[in-house]
């Protein structure tokens, strides 16, 4: 594969790294955009940690973090490069562009950006903004390639594991730094001390696995989610792709296919 077969993915979450990992494996040259303190939860599986770490492994691909394009050496490693205003998208011309931000808002991703451009989730129609949109609510349309409309809008309740919604997540009480008590991985009790901002305690509200917390460097604003808690209860899943994320992963490879840019 030559280095003109460029994909960028604006964002590095969890989601978005499913993305980055099956396009890696398809033998693409993937450069990821982040923002200086991503406001990543599930860091152990988010090329983003690279933002903090410098260097980030998930599975067998390495993430590196990189100042500018031209330190991009080892094009099979996935360069993490801060630049939210995906300024080097256009510079770059990369065969492909997947806004993976989860904002759930338009974003200012357009579809003059590269041959294809993607989206993943609420916030994008196609074909006027995207080429695509990537369903990515769980249920029966999750990994769907639309290309003449919008995903599902969002409704602020994550999906339903083992009867629990809301109850899975961790939000700040008030705004500051997060000081973890436990780690990723951990198990929790319901009513476990999880984490602190300042004087003010965050507990689980249900028993499980630790899935995610915040980067400590990160100040977070009230109310916002700053963990999670499994209640499937399996340490191993902390450190693995999601099946959601391969899921929407396979609606952008699909998109790759079908409108042969790959070729």
């Amino acid at each position: 594969m030559g280095q003109d077969k460029l994909a960028i993915v604006r964002g590095g979450g969890d989601l978005a790294t499913g993305v980055i990992y099956r396009l890696w494996r398809a033998r693409f040259n993937v450069l990821c955009l982040e923002v200086p303190k991503p406001l990543v939860v599930r860091r152990t599986v988010a090329v983003a940690e690279a933002v903090f770490d410098g260097t980030y492994k998930i599975e067998d691909m390495t993430a590196v973090k990189i100042d500018s394009p031209a330190d991009w050496k080892d094009r099979r490693k996935i360069a993490v490069l801060v630049d939210p205003e995906g300024r080097s998208i256009r510079g770059l011309s990369p065969l492909l562009v997947v806004d993976g931000m989860m904002m759930k808002r338009y974003t200012g991703t357009s579809k003059d950006m590269a041959p294809l451009v993607l989206a993943l989730g609420p916030g994008f129609s196609a074909p006027d903004q995207v080429h695509g949109v990537i369903e990515t609510k769980r249920g029966h349309y999750l990994g769907r390639l639309i290309t003449n409309g919008t995903a599902i809008p969002n409704t602020g309740v994550p999906g339903m594991e083992m009867g629990y919604t809301t109850e899975r997540l961790l939000r700040a009480p008030c705004d500051g730094y997060v000081k973890g008590v436990r780690s990723i991985g951990d198990h929790v009790g319901a009513g476990d001390l999880v984490a602190t901002i300042g004087e003010s305690e965050i507990r689980a509200q249900i028993s499980g696995v630790l899935r995610g917390l915040i980067h400590p460097s990160v100040e977070v604003s009230k109310g916002v989610k700053i963990g999670d808690v499994d209640p499937r209860d399996v340490r191993e899943h902390c450190f693995s792709i999601t099946d959601k994320a391969l899921a929407i992963a396979g609606g952008v490879l699909e998109a790759v296919l079908s409108f042969g840019i790959a070729q």
